[in-house]
């Protein structure tokens, strides 16, 4: 049995790694292959009579690991100087108002159809909200430079804008003066730790001269975000300053702290580092939508009192976004069909409380948004 689980594994692996290979030119969002992928397995261990133990905690597990690996991957392509600072701003907007008015809508309307108070309807709308960093900076690879730029900064600063205002809302009971005044102290206390992180892991990158020194790093930032989590802190924020230090040690030699870390030797090191995340992403990424296809009942994907809804947020989701494309100017037409939903959604959707839950906003309905949402980044790209 052992023997055909590791061949199924290799197998299922190989075949996403040709999904990825082909994705360029099939212009088909590698994630939908997955899910199938992952889908078909279900259906086929489901008629052979194999028992497959539930897997919601390894999903989980697989998706805060793969979350942390896309972002630090992304981070590390974006080049910082002057020049960046428009398309820095704009997708910073991009990222946030979106978010902020299609929040706010979903969650009026389902205050005003449930009757749940507003705090659980904004807590149950803004996993719909995160544009999914692990779906559009893999499909936004066939773009030009500077619009991939710009999707890599827009979805990152997504995911961790999604993030921390999910946290602020679930966490919190009451709003008021101190409320958003701890707030903001946790924010510049993730700056501190993010400073003393980043120069704790240069230093580690550069003094360790062990043939094995990438993994230990990379279990130190994952055990680093996870510490965070669990102070309710937004811990993404040093994951992507740790990734965009790494990605701009050409602009950074000047400043006389830096120059501690041995600028040239670091950079080789980082080269080497940059590749292992590269592919360890891949690896996590495919697992976790390969898991998380699995676990998807047919009833789910053709649940007929959740597609109305699930199409009206679609549409929303593109609505609010080309006007806020047109406010902003941001002319690149294809950009605005690259705005799945994806892992974040899941990965928040699954961390809300029995307590706080909405019936009406459903695992089939996060399903259906998620296709939906990733068929039509496959159109327009």
């Amino acid at each position: 049995m052992t023997t055909y689980i590791i061949i199924t594994l290799c197998v299922l692996i190989l075949i996403a790694y040709i999904f990825d290979l082909t994705a360029a030119r099939t212009k088909i969002p590698t994630v939908i292959l997955l899910l199938l992928t992952g889908f078909i397995v279900q259906q086929i261990t489901f008629h052979l009579g194999i028992y497959i133990p539930d897997m919601s905690e390894l999903l989980s597990v697989f998706g805060t690991i793969g979350l942390i690996l896309i972002v630090l991957e992304g981070s590390m392509e974006l080049e910082l100087d002057r020049s960046k600072k428009h398309v820095v701003t704009k997708s910073f907007f991009m990222a946030l108002l979106p978010m902020v008015v299609l929040g706010g809508m979903l969650a009026l309307i389902v205050f005003l159809v449930t009757g749940a108070s507003y705090k659980d309807a904004l807590t149950n709308a803004l996993p719909l909200c995160v544009i999914s960093s692990a779906i559009a900076i893999p499909s936004a690879q066939i773009l030009s430079k500077s619009n991939r730029e710009f999707v890599t900064y827009e979805t990152s600063l997504s995911d961790i804008i999604g993030v921390v205002l999910f946290n602020f809302i679930a966490l919190n009971e009451t709003f008021g003066l101190v409320t958003f005044g701890v707030f903001f102290l946790d924010i510049i206390f993730t700056l501190l730790i993010s400073f003393a992180g980043i120069i704790g892991l240069s230093v580690l990158l550069h003094k360790i001269t062990h043939h094995v020194k990438f993994i230990p790093i990379i279990m130190l930032v994952v055990l680093l975000y996870a510490i965070t989590k669990e102070l309710h802190l937004p811990g993404l924020i040093f994951i992507m300053l740790f990734g965009i230090f790494l990605g701009n040690l050409n602009h950074l030699h000047k400043i006389p702290w830096v120059k501690v870390f041995h600028i040239e030797s670091l950079k080789k090191e980082f080269i080497r580092f940059h590749e292992l995340t590269i592919e360890t992403a891949f690896l996590i990424r495919t697992l976790f939508f390969l898991v998380f296809g699995f676990m998807i009942k047919t009833e789910e994907l053709t649940d007929l009192n959740t597609l109305p809804w699930a199409v009206g947020i679609t549409v929303a989701i593109y609505g609010i976004r080309y006007a806020f494309m047109h406010l902003f100017q941001v002319k690149e037409s294809t950009i605005l069909y690259i705005a799945p939903r994806g892992l974040i959604t899941i990965l928040l959707f699954m961390s809300i409380t029995p307590n706080d839950a909405i019936p009406l906003i459903s695992k089939s309905m996060i399903i259906q948004v998620i296709i939906l949402t990733a068929v039509v980044m496959m159109t327009g790209l």
